[in-house]
């Protein structure tokens, strides 16, 4: 049986990650010549850890775990925490909030009392990458990471990928652990649903970037509508 880290050691093995040195780069640059509406503001600008629960035991009983692509250069590589401070964030958590898994929908920095219930926010890279596009070598040499984050969360039931990368992360993840064969079997689509008789359901969502919600292409029904649907899963014969 894999040995079990604690979130907070695993969180630390991802803070000082030095694997893709590409990345580390563009997260210190971005850190470094900051944007202008942030010119006065500190900037994280090293890979983002996972996002739980504050306790150690609720962080550890989490039953759904949300799946992004990777951390915003403005946003989340600025502030440390995983969709915090951009648009795609504020979609986020704030339906989140409407469907009960976080106690606020404001995400703005890591003082901002924002906290999660039942629920663990992750990416399938944990960096920034230059134009929102981590390589295929960068996603596999981040793929450990998520799965120490399955490991530690014993209790999850329930992932939701937002976007096809982290779909296709988190499908990676299953056939390496035995869970499917194919990954052609569960096409990303949105409001999707996969059963597994030995792994947590997989639900899928367009991701909440600017580009979808702008568009149309992703509401805050649409998103609400899967949220719920993964907390009924999650806590379904609780």
């Amino acid at each position: 049986m894999p040995h079990r880290p604690t979130i907070d050691a695993l969180n630390d093995r991802i803070i000082h990650c030095r694997r893709c040195p590409r990345l580390r780069t563009h997260c210190k640059a971005v850190a470094a010549t900051k944007t202008a509406r942030y010119h006065d503001k500190p900037y994280w600008g090293k890979p983002v850890p996972n996002f739980t629960p504050d306790s150690p035991a609720d962080a550890a009983s989490a039953r759904l775990l949300i799946v992004g692509l990777a951390p915003g250069a403005h946003g989340a590589n600025r502030t440390g925490r995983m969709f915090t401070g951009d648009r795609s964030g504020d979609f986020l958590y704030t339906a989140m909030h409407r469907a009960g898994l976080c106690n606020q929908p404001k995400s703005i920095d890591l003082g901002d009392g924002l906290g999660l219930i039942d629920t663990a926010v992750t990416s399938a890279a944990h960096c920034a990458p230059p134009g929102n596009k981590p390589t295929t070598q960068e996603l596999a040499a981040c793929s450990g990471f998520l799965d120490q984050t399955f490991i530690a969360l014993p209790h999850l039931r329930v992932v939701l990928s937002l976007g096809q990368i982290a779909h296709r992360a988190v499908l990676n993840l299953y056939r390496q652990r035995g869970h499917v064969d194919r990954l052609s079997r569960f096409p990303f689509a949105h409001g999707a649903k996969f059963s597994f008789e030995t792994a947590p359901s997989l639900l899928c969502s367009y991701h909440p970037s600017q580009l979808n919600t702008f568009t149309g292409r992703l509401t805050s029904d649409m998103l609400l509508a899967v949220l719920v649907k993964a907390k009924e899963l999650a806590f379904a014969g609780a």
